[in-house]
């Protein structure tokens, strides 16, 4: 599963001024953000407000975007929910659509035992050949994909990765020691990238890579590389950044910041909204001392 690659953004969804989705601007979006350092991007994941997008929504999306990729980067759908039933038909949809892989996260809200999240993600995975990468997030599902479970599910041939934010470094090791070498263990937070490489972790799924892709890019080189040392210092710098980016829910502070240097994507959708005025200001000011890797193309 090397072709999935180390970086991937967790990519936003542009809306216009009514509130609608902005296709183009999400066509011009994915394309800069591969100039930029990612090899990939996620669509419809969390960054991209997929509690808020429809159905029809979501494929045009998937559509648009691998219309405008082509073979530059993956494409991975956001095809994910707490209804299973739901899921397997999205994924269906994605893979006719002729995505690259999809993400999978905990099912929400309904609180699932391990059994039941077992069996929520193989059924999903069966209905599908694409490669598919769990999403452990418990801060937003209130259930943890326990370890064991991730292992487990491991041994599904197209289940190839998970992306984990659960935070907890112990978990997370124990994923990667268990697992086979070629299972794809991603960094679900910025500010957690290295540390998971550390353990033999493979990459991050990022939001901080909508700013300076190139430099986590790099970063990410530098440590499988071997220079350590220069990778922890790109990391120190980068970690305000990445922290401020998290200063209020994700992705309201992202969004904001597209906006302000330029590149356009409108609001949030409700009940997500834009910084207020002290936010804002926080996040402005740790901005001031970085370059933006992302080009705005006209």
């Amino acid at each position: 599963m090397e072709k999935l690659g180390h970086l991937l953004t967790a990519m936003v969804t542009p809306f216009d001024i009514e509130g609608a989705v902005d296709y183009s601007q999400a066509r011009k979006l994915a394309l800069s953000l591969l100039d930029s350092g990612s090899d990939g991007v996620v669509v419809s994941g969390t960054t991209g407000e997929s509690p808020t997008l429809n159905r029809e929504e979501k494929l045009r999306l998937f559509d648009e975007i691998k219309a405008a990729v082509g073979n530059r980067g993956m494409v991975v759908a956001g095809t994910g929910s707490y209804n299973t039933k739901e899921s397997q038909e999205l994924t269906k949809e994605a893979e006719r659509i002729g995505v690259d892989a999809c993400l999978l996260v905990v099912p929400c809200y309904n609180r699932p035992i391990q059994q039941g999240l077992l069996e929520h993600f193989k059924a999903v995975a069966r209905s599908t050949t694409l490669p598919c990468i769990l999403y452990n997030v418990p801060s937003r599902t209130a259930v943890n994909l326990a370890a064991s479970t991730a292992i487990e599910l491991s041994q599904i041939d197209n289940i190839v990765g998970i992306k984990e934010a659960s935070s907890n470094l112990g978990q997370i090791a124990e994923i990667i020691h268990e697992t086979k070498k070629d299972f794809l263990v991603y960094s679900g937070n910025d500010n957690e990238t290295l540390s998971i490489l550390a353990l033999g972790g493979y990459g991050v799924i990022s939001v901080a890579s909508h700013l300076v892709g190139s430099q986590i890019k790099d970063m990410i080189e530098k440590f499988l590389g071997g220079e350590v040392q220069e990778a922890v210092g790109i990391y120190q710098h980068l970690l305000p950044l990445m922290n401020a980016l998290f200063v209020i829910p994700n992705p309201m502070p992202v969004k904001w910041v597209l906006n302000y240097i330029g590149f356009v994507v409108g609001r949030p959708r409700l009940p997500l909204v834009e910084p207020d005025e002290k936010t804002a200001s926080l996040i402005q000011t740790v901005l001031r001392d970085y370059n933006i890797d992302l080009t705005i193309h006209a």
